[in-house]
């Protein structure tokens, strides 16, 4: 699906048909166009009359180096069997070198690994990201017989990364797949601020009645908003602690990271008043921001949702009042000079923030357009 996906979105074809081949497998590629659930999609399949199924690491390694293929997309192939190596080793207990890769020795699902890397390769793609993962439900049968979904190696990968099961009750996905995003992928969750060039669809074998079975890829430029997109919202209730308490906290969350905090003053239950402490946070920060809260406030409890924002692409620019250096944020669509820059001047000065403040927006029109500044 991912391979189907990928060429749908523009990876030629013809070229990873032919890297394939020089694997020597004997193997068929075939492209297919078929519809899942009224959704058109690539269907990529690969024909193997006779092959082992049982291989070890370094047996799958040395076909990978033999074949016609970058030394970048050979380090990407073995990077994501090593990963599933590990996995595997781990679920039975073995070292890596001993761990016989059943359904992923096939010469399918080696085909499929090479192919996703030479695809990425093709269209440039220098990152990756993926959304949650539905992993499907139920059990599979396997060499080692029915195993619940997740299967162990999927599950050990999967591990850390976000995942749901919503549809039919079976595996929707593999190992192979869960090694590709497992080691191939730079973070998970929301889509990235980007300009989408082309979009590709890869089709399942089946065609299913809860939804399309296919896997959607969006290949795109970044948009130059480098702040987090996806956020936790964190909440506490608090009705007995004091001003300074409540500052200190604020303050501590803001230094360790926080990217915005506020205090909004909330009428309690049995009518007491109270505040409510409302802090965003990248999801990499949120224990740290738990942990602050208990330390520093009385609360026993907080509150936290994911929540997705979009920012503007930004950048520092440096304008030079009469009294001194002020930065000013840019965005795309708006600017505003930097607080504390203007209120130190304005400090050491004696000049009313205003006037600062006023001084640093006409220079920054200046540096960006002289003809309006005049």
């Amino acid at each position: 699906m991912l391979v189907g996906a990928l060429a749908d979105a523009g990876a030629d074809r013809e070229t990873i048909s032919r890297a394939l081949d020089s694997m020597a497998f004997g193997a068929s590629i075939e492209w297919d166009r078929v519809l899942r659930r009224g959704v058109a999609a690539a269907k990529f399949r690969v024909g193997v009359k006779e092959a082992p199924k049982h291989r070890h690491l370094s047996g799958i390694l040395k076909l990978i180096n033999a074949a016609e293929l970058s030394g970048a997309v050979k380090a990407k192939a073995e990077r994501v069997f090593r990963v599933l190596g590990e996995a595997e080793a781990t679920v039975h207990g073995v070292d890596i070198e001993k761990v016989h890769f059943h359904e992923v020795g096939a010469v399918d699902s080696i085909c499929d690994i090479v192919g996703v890397c030479l695809a990425l390769e093709l269209l440039g793609v220098e990152a990756l990201y993926c959304s949650a993962i539905n992993t499907g439900s139920g059990t599979v049968n396997t060499e080692h017989g029915v195993l619940p979904v997740p299967a162990p190696a999927t599950a050990s990968l999967l591990r850390n990364k976000p995942v749901y099961a919503r549809g039919p009750a079976l595996e929707l996905t593999t190992p192979t797949g869960a090694a590709v995003v497992a080691a191939l992928a730079t973070d998970f969750g929301v889509m990235p601020a980007m300009r989408v060039r082309s979009i590709g669809y890869g089709a399942g074998d089946l065609d299913f009645r809860e939804h399309a079975n296919v896997v959607r890829v969006m290949i795109g430029e970044s948009s130059g908003a480098v702040e987090a997109t996806s956020v936790t919202v964190i909440e506490a209730n608090v009705d007995d602690a004091s001003p300074q308490v409540i500052a200190y906290a604020m303050e501590r969350m803001l230094e360790a990271g926080a990217l915005d905090a506020i205090i909004i003053p909330a009428q309690m239950k049995k009518g007491r008043p109270g505040v409510l402490l409302q802090v965003i946070a990248e999801n990499g920060k949120r224990d740290e921001i738990f942990g602050i809260l208990f330390r520093e406030t009385t609360t026993l409890g907080v509150r936290y949702y994911c929540a997705e924002r979009r920012v503007q692409a930004r950048e520092w620019v440096e304008v030079n009042t009469s009294h001194g250096m002020v930065r000013v944020k840019a965005g795309e669509l708006g600017f505003a000079p930097e607080y504390e820059d203007a209120r130190r001047i304005a400090m050491e000065s004696g000049v009313p923030l205003r006037d600062v403040l006023a001084e640093a927006s006409r220079g920054y029109f200046a540096l960006i357009s002289p003809d309006i500044s005049r």
